[in-house]
């Protein structure tokens, strides 16, 4: 097969792949999360509870196509620019692996997101094609090796200050970006608190120095759940507060459901939330210490309690794909589209299959790490263990982090699940070019 005709081929596929996600879901389906980050540029308004970057990135691009549109297109172009680079750089072994991906990128657990507008997405997209810049420039002389390094790791960063809790599953990806001809375990082991640090540096000098981010305790939800969870499971309220009889009832017995922590600010429960802000505890020292003595108290409970959640978090039919008007929920965005409207029924069909549990691509990124592995020293095996390894990390931080089940929190694991499958499925040989492949650049 002509190299030619094989190159045409994939920039057909990924160029229609493009324009059909914008015949389904241009402008972008606007979520709650994406409008509150959009009223935080008309307000002039920067905070850390969503993204700060994604606030100024969003206003950067907003004249482009002023509304969700712009943030969609900016999605929709990484998404598929990662994927049409990986199946250029996967034909050079495999035509019909790279074909075998542009079709997977079509597949409803991915595709079916490419249009909603959350940062989960927006991670993922920009990680792919980080990791697609490092595998496709890995045999590649310095210079376009090194330039496509430096773009690889600052989507890297780009996504650590999309969502923090990225921290601790970067320094996986990051080691591969940065050696992608091999995986060792040793720089691995080396480099990961190293990059830990340097990118809580970054997220703290780019939030609250460079854009004086305010500062709304985030982190502070995590703390309400666990003491919530810690107060079910041990039978005794964890808050630092005193509640009446039927209040710490509640707490103890009724509201406690393993699922998300707005049960704390929605009826009957609400009333948690309220006297935390009446009292001023949320984003208090206080609350920090009722939270680490309560863990260190109830140990038991609070293991209890997380593994509840993860559990419902990777097994559960969670929420998955966002379809509703935000002002009129009883129709979906779009309402007058074809493509969107067999989106939706395609999803909708598949969405009670393992397809849509977030625990089936935690276990697809395992698997390719262990065959990956076996292949560590080739930049095929190096690319699924930087993608699948980090993927899987990040999920499994959700065990400490999390603070409610939405697919879209395992969104990574789905991309890189995907891709590191047909990594590890091309041809093992570097030097003999199969049947239908590219002959690879000369570095």
């Amino acid at each position: 097969m002509h190299p030619c005709f094989v190159r045409s081929l994939i920039i057909i596929l990924t160029a229609g792949g493009f324009g059909l996600t914008l015949l389904v879901f241009y402008p972008g389906v606007m979520t709650y999360d994406a409008r509150y980050v959009y009223n935080d540029i008309a307000q002039g308004f920067l905070g850390d509870w969503q993204s700060p970057v994604m606030t100024v990135l969003w206003a950067a691009i907003d004249p482009i196509a002023p509304g969700s549109a712009s943030m969609f297109l900016l999605i929709a172009a990484l998404y598929w620019l990662a994927f049409g680079l990986l199946a250029f750089a996967i034909a050079r072994r495999s035509f019909w692996l790279a074909v075998a991906l542009l079709g997977l990128a079509m597949s409803p657990p991915a595709f079916v997101f490419v249009g909603i507008i959350w940062r989960d997405v927006l991670l993922a997209s920009a990680w792919l094609l980080a990791a697609a810049l490092a595998f496709a420039f890995a045999k590649h002389g310095n210079r376009p090796r090194l330039a496509a390094q430096a773009v690889a790791f600052a989507l890297l960063a780009f996504g650590v200050l999309l969502r923090p809790n990225a921290l601790i599953a970067a320094p996986v990806l990051a080691v591969y970006i940065a050696w992608p001809r091999e995986f060792s375990s040793k720089r691995a082991a080396v480099m990961f608190v190293p990059a830990i640090v340097g990118l809580f540096a970054l997220v703290q000098v780019t939030y609250y120095g460079v854009l004086g981010a305010a500062r709304q305790n985030l982190h502070h939800a995590i703390m309400v759940f666990d003491l919530g969870g810690i107060s079910h499971f041990s039978k005794q309220n964890q808050f630092p507060v005193s509640w009446t009889g039927p209040q710490t009832e509640m707490v103890t017995t009724g509201c406690y459901r393993p699922i998300e922590w707005d049960i704390y600010r929605t009826k009957p429960c609400d009333f948690v939330m309220e006297r935390l802000k009446t009292e001023n505890l949320f984003g208090s020292p206080v609350l920090a210490h009722a939270w680490r003595r309560a863990i260190a108290t109830h140990p038991v409970a609070y293991l209890q309690h997380r593994a509840a959640l993860m559990w419902n978090f990777l097994t559960g039919e969670n929420f998955t794909m966002w379809t509703q008007d935000l002002d009129e929920q009883s129709q979906t965005q779009l309402p007058d589209r074809y493509a969107f409207a067999a989106v939706i029924a395609m999803h909708d069909a598949l969405k009670p299959t393992p397809l849509f549990r977030t625990g089936t691509w935690l276990l697809i990124c395992s698997v390719v790490c262990a065959f990956g592995w076996r292949r560590r020293n080739t930049p095929a095996g190096a690319f699924a263990i930087g993608v699948c390894g980090s993927a899987a990390v990040y999920v499994m931080t959700y065990f400490a982090i999390g603070v409610g089940l939405d697919f879209r929190y395992g969104y990574w694991a789905v991309l890189a699940g995907i891709a590191g499958a047909v990594a590890t499925a091309l041809p093992q040989t570097g030097e003999v070019v199969p049947r239908g492949g590219i002959e690879p650049p000369t570095p």
